[in-house]
């Protein structure tokens, strides 16, 4: 399970009955809206003309956690059936792994016993057990005053321009907020989608009003266990706070965060550091971003191998891909985020609690 105070673990297989997720340690009395988790679950379906053309309702089934709309605080258990699912094809290629895929990689963990129907366990269907799970976390942190928000950075070589945490939150594009940008990267997934090959892209993810204190040193870093669940994310394959790896190119009296007064509190003059130091956060914006590769199923013959007959041979795949994973994967990332954060957020205030223990 990812978490300590706040927990949860995803279940099920691409094409099994359902996908879902289990939560621990929500506390009780927080108002459930089935309705908003629906959403939360379309916005997953990313752009529809450029998504896969398998069509899954969604549908969220609370099967405990949850009585007359509210959070009861023991666990909360909620499932999604699969219903358009097709394993035909999968059946042919069990013995030929899928390059940039972990077909080969599980059969090796699991000695062949693994579902290889879709990817099984490893496909991006489970991110809807993970969006859920983020829908409660975001409930959690709004009673703190805490918002996460995730858009598209960039899509192949496209990139959004420099924009302000402002324009982030309050932009009515659910993508990105850089209109002109975006319309630039949906021409990029185009031609990729035209050319039967796929694109990658970065996400930043941005929270707002996160509280000075969260997180600690070693195995209480927030940035550490922001990183891990970030990695969980099926096709990430790189991730950086603040300034990230451009942050090696500066000078310490250009990187270090001047601190100032502002409105009775105290800030950084600037946020290089993405709202942590110390491995604690520091009350500025949390800022991450998040490198997805591009979707490795496509369309254009790839080498691989027959595992039965140990002989090299060439590959061409079949079935219903996404050009760019980068659009669906947008509430994922906010759903990590949120988890994470949540999770802190109940340690720090169980410390608060300790602190303020007689002194009324």
């Amino acid at each position: 399970m990812i978490g300590r105070m706040l927990r949860f673990s995803i279940f099920g297989e691409s094409h099994g009955k359902c996908v879902g997720v289990i939560i621990e340690g929500c506390p009780p009395g927080i108002k459930i809206d089935v309705k908003k988790i629906k959403a939360e679950l379309e916005r997953r379906k990313g752009i529809e003309r450029l998504s896969t053309q398998r069509r899954e309702k969604d549908e969220p089934i609370i099967l405990s956690g949850v009585f007359n709309s509210f959070t009861t605080g023991a666990p909360i258990v909620v499932t999604v059936e699969n219903k358009d699912v097709d394993s035909s094809y999968y059946e042919k290629i069990k013995d030929t792994p899928r390059p940039g895929h972990s077909d080969y990689t599980a059969k090796i963990k699991y000695f062949g016993f693994n579902d290889y129907r879709g990817g099984g366990f490893f496909s991006g269907r489970l991110t809807a057990g993970i969006v859920i799970a983020g829908y409660f976390a975001k409930e959690i942190l709004a009673k703190a005053g805490v918002e996460v928000k995730a858009y598209i950075k960039s899509i192949g070589k496209v990139k959004a321009r420099n924009l302000s945490v402002e324009e982030i939150f309050n932009s009515k594009n659910s993508f990105c907020p850089d209109e002109e940008n975006f319309q630039k990267m949906i021409k990029e997934i185009e031609k990729a989608k035209k050319n039967g090959d796929s694109v990658g892209g970065i996400i930043e993810v941005i929270a707002s009003s996160v509280p000075p204190g969260l997180g600690g040193p070693f195995d209480e870093d927030l940035e550490g266990d922001l990183a891990k669940a970030f990695f969980a994310i099926p096709a990430v394959k790189g991730v950086e706070f603040g300034l990230g790896f451009k942050i090696a190119e500066l000078r310490g009296s250009e990187a270090n965060d001047s601190f100032i007064i502002e409105d009775g509190e105290v800030k950084t003059k600037t946020n290089n550091a993405g709202g942590i130091l110390g491995g604690i956060s520091n009350g500025m914006p949390i800022v991450a971003r998040i490198a997805f590769k591009p979707t490795p199923s496509i369309y254009k013959p790839q080498k691989t191998v027959d595992l039965e007959k140990m002989e090299e041979r060439e590959i061409k795949l079949e079935g219903r891909f996404d050009p760019c994973i980068v659009p669906k994967a947008l509430p994922v990332v906010e759903a990590m985020m949120a988890l994470v954060l949540a999770d802190h957020l109940l340690r720090w205030l169980s410390w608060k609690g300790f602190m303020n223990l007689g002194e009324e």
